[in-house]
């Protein structure tokens, strides 16, 4: 079966390599210093409120995610009870997504941080009108390593974004309280393994949480933009002991994990994936289209092989190419089976 949006998908992948070609690769640009305090990660005021997780409640909400499904896949077996201060299920979490270097690779980019706000407070009290009994929590999902055009001084086709860059994301995010933030690691030719430590200082943080885009993970030796990436469960295993090892060592609430997907081959063996309680998973639908193509696509790569929680992303711009020329709404995302807890706009 054919899904169009995958070539939209990698229009826009190259829309991002061009415009990041000619950027450094060491991702050095205002690396020295940073406003990210690990010292003060209990006193700030984004911290959740660490309160124990009531597994009753937990299974209570997780049920009414799984929207009446009727296959057994949901809600997902055997999950662990999550470490005190968990997000999901508890809240939808709502994101603007981009880059501030770039108006076309998403919302968070394409405005300035005043509108940005109003705009995303805007699809804020839509969902909360949608659903009233969640609560939705506000978050920013900033693309931190971007796949480039070109090689740069280490070969890999990827640009990081500086300490700078990432400050001035958590800066933005402090204009509202208790917002959190996902750093989004697209890694090329390179590996998560060697990404990972160059956030590791911002993941320290209670509200800093972590994307990963299989799409831009280039284990045959393309170039990015070129093909479609993938991860296999080991990589996504080593990520999640990652992220439970800073969890345990700093003594945070759990983080959230998103990986995008639109398509099988992008995440491989998904069954093996292990769930901690330190880590929550959200398998997050990236494609774009019209309605009923996404719908579809949510339905054969997220519906049916489950691991966790699940997520949507809707474009502004890409998803009203083709008739009926207009978003979905909250409405009609929350008859999906299951709902999405984590909702993005791009």
């Amino acid at each position: 079966m054919k899904f169009p949006q995958l070539a939209g998908t990698l229009i826009l992948g190259f829309a991002a390599i061009s415009l990041f070609a000619n950027c450094n690769a060491d991702g050095k640009s205002g690396s020295t210093g940073t406003s990210a305090d690990t010292s003060k990660k209990k006193t700030d005021s984004t911290v959740n409120i660490m309160k124990p997780v009531d597994r009753k409640l937990y299974d209570s909400l997780d049920k009414k995610l799984a929207n009446g499904d009727t296959t057994g896949r949901w809600p997902v077996k055997n999950q662990p009870t999550p470490l005190a201060g968990a997000i999901l299920p508890f809240k939808r979490i709502v994101v603007y997504y981009g880059n501030l270097h770039s108006k076309k690779m998403g919302a968070l980019g394409e405005y300035a941080p005043k509108e940005m706000w109003q705009r995303l407070n805007t699809e804020v009290k839509k969902w909360e009108k949608a659903d009233p009994t969640t609560p939705v929590q506000p978050g920013l999902h900033y693309i931190a390593a971007v796949a480039s055009g070109t090689a740069g001084k280490d070969g890999k086709y990827i640009n990081r974004m500086g300490n700078k860059q990432i400050d001035s994301v958590l800066k933005i995010s402090k204009m509202q309280p208790n917002t959190i933030v996902f750093l989004d690691l697209q890694v090329a030719l390179s590996t998560i393994k060697a990404e990972l430590p160059h956030i590791e200082k911002y993941l320290q943080l209670p509200y800093v949480h972590l994307g990963i885009d299989p799409e831009f993970s280039m284990k045959d030796g393309s170039l990015p933009g070129k093909r479609i990436g993938t991860y296999d469960a080991a990589d996504i295993n080593y990520v999640t002991g990652y992220l439970a090892d800073l969890v345990k060592k700093y003594n945070l609430p759990p983080k959230v994990f998103v990986l995008h997907r639109f398509t099988k081959k992008m995440v491989t063996n998904s069954q093996n994936i292990k769930l901690r309680p330190e880590v929550q998973v959200v398998m997050h639908m990236d494609g774009w289209g019209e309605p009923e193509l996404k719908k579809g696509t949510y339905r054969h790569f997220i519906q049916s092989e489950p691991v966790q929680f699940t997520g949507f992303k809707l474009f502004y711009k890409n998803d009203l190419k083709k008739a009926p020329n207009r978003l979905m709404t909250p409405e009609e995302l929350l008859k999906l089976t299951p709902k999405p807890i984590y909702v993005q706009y791009q």
